[in-house]
């Protein structure tokens, strides 16, 4: 009866979220009370086992997000990230949509999607005709869809990432070294395998490419902030982009040039030193005996504070005290509804725990030796797919999936990472008209319904099943 209830609790959440529009915070609230009543766990076991789960969570990545988006929101405002796009489209040519792709899978993960996809966009447009007169922009929006969501779900610290390994409880060093790999193997692949699906006849323009597309508000103002960066990236004096314009909009919105004035990769320091710090905690670790000063250095809270005080540093100094502050508010407001949403998908796998209910999933889980390690996969990778299609947010999907299968990781016998991973891989699947992103992504580049489900929904589709042989092997491996 436990796995009944926990089957009819999940699929409320999905119901109230699809059909009755209820926001995923209320649905998996009363998804977890509904399972800890009807399995018996108790009116007060049930309220202690949802804020207990929540505060465990948030223990796990609380500040992990935090600061992960706090830096994303500086290195955005001292145009960084817009520059970066600049840099790639002037140096990389007709190879665009695999640079697009890497970059926005290993770059760009400390951005929220929605942000990345503002940025990337105006530039794919523009860059299309010459990359490939007929494919070039269904090639770069696949490319950009899958680039985005690779790195969401497999590198650190993309948003879906931190919360999956928050809530399988699995080491952060550990997940950055073996899903980096994996999620820029994944957008490469995947934009080779796009490609060749749109050279066998896949696209249809006519259809596919909507002439009459209303534009996001902020794209013209992006494709002017873009083609300022690409002028000042082939050399252009900075007289010439900068106090010329009229357009009050567009001053408010520009980047001072003394920001601009720092090498890229001092910019982009925020980002590189904490990767470094984690990996180097991780490498070491795997070695044996960790030195207590790099212990502390790489542990992820401290390596992503330090990343932190970088960009505030870095915006204080070119932006001012004003403009960084307007940074700041800005991630915390996206802050909350991330840290709510994942602490509350930490909630429902404490219900789940407080039901007993793992000894029945940790059936399912088990089989012969020889397959446990497969079955576990599937089954993960399954759970988060079904999860991510019916709700329609990656992030929310693969927290659902985490929680319900944190429990039981433990009596797997597979690697926690691995199980993380597979989630990470099945949460990718098949993006399509219930996301919010789905939208803005048809929007942003100018596709009808049909063309972003040919590119988008296509990609990720794409990506999942690319990614799940690279888990499934390293199951065996690890």
């Amino acid at each position: 009866m436990d796995a009944l209830h926990a089957a009819v609790a999940i699929i409320l959440a999905i119901v109230l979220i699809i059909r009755f529009k209820v926001d995923p915070v209320i649905s998996l609230i009363v998804s977890s009370l509904y399972l800890g009543l009807a399995a018996g766990v108790g009116l007060t076991e049930t309220v202690e086992a949802i804020t207990g789960g929540f505060g465990d969570i948030m223990a796990e990545v609380g500040l992990l997000i935090g600061f992960g988006v706090l830096i994303g929101s500086l290195l955005q405002a001292t145009g960084t990230f817009a520059d970066v796009v600049a840099l790639i489209a002037r140096r990389v040519g007709r190879r665009l949509p695999y640079a697009m792709s890497a970059a926005l899978a290993m770059i760009f993960p400390s951005i929220y999607v929605d942000v990345q996809v503002v940025l990337a966009s105006p530039m794919a447009r523009q860059a299309a005709p010459v990359v490939d007169r007929r494919h070039g922009l269904p090639w770069l929006a696949g490319a950009i869809g899958i680039g985005i969501f690779s790195g969401y779900v497999f590198v650190v610290p993309g948003l879906a990432a931190i919360s999956v390994v928050g809530l399988l409880d699995v080491s952060l060093g550990r997940y950055l070294v073996l899903g980096a790999p994996i999620g820029l193997a994944t957008a490469l692949i995947t934009t080779l395998l796009f490609r060749l699906m749109l050279k066998a006849g896949l696209w249809n323009a006519a259809k596919d490419v909507d002439p009459d597309e209303v534009e996001h508000p902020d794209h013209a103002r992006h494709e002017a902030h873009l083609a300022a960066g690409e002028a000042r990236a082939a050399g252009t004096s900075g007289g010439a982009s900068g106090a010329a314009s009229t357009d009050p909009d567009e001053e408010v919105d520009a980047v001072p040039e003394r920001a601009r004035r720092l090498p890229l990769i001092v910019r982009l320091a925020p980002i590189l030193v904490p990767l470094v710090l984690i990996a180097t905690g991780a490498f070491t670790d795997l070695a044996g005996d960790v030195p207590a000063v790099i212990a502390f250095l790489g542990d992820a809270n401290i390596a992503l504070f330090i990343g932190l005080l970088i960009a505030f540093g870095l915006c204080r100094g070119t932006l001012g005290t004003d403009s960084t502050g307007d940074a700041l508010s800005s991630g915390f407001r996206t802050t909350g509804e991330i840290l709510l949403i994942t602490g509350i998908g930490g909630s429902l796998g404490a219900v789940i725990g407080a039901t007993g209910l793992e000894t029945t999933l940790a059936d399912l889980f088990t089989a012969t030796p020889g397959t446990a390690v497969a079955v576990t996969v599937l089954l993960a990778w399954a759970i988060a797919a079904v999860l991510h299609f019916a709700i329609g947010s990656v992030s929310v999907g693969a927290i659902a999936a985490a929680g319900v299968i944190a429990p039981v990781v433990g009596s797997t016998g597979v690697d926690p990472v691995v199980v993380g991973l597979a989630i990470a891989s099945g949460a990718m699947f098949a993006l399509h008209v219930n996301s919010n992103f789905f939208w803005m992504f048809k929007s942003l580049l100018g596709l009808s319904t049909q063309g972003a489900l040919k590119t988008l929904t296509l990609a990720t589709s794409l990506g999942a099943l690319v990614s799940l042989p690279m888990v499934l092997v390293l199951g065996f491996v690890v």
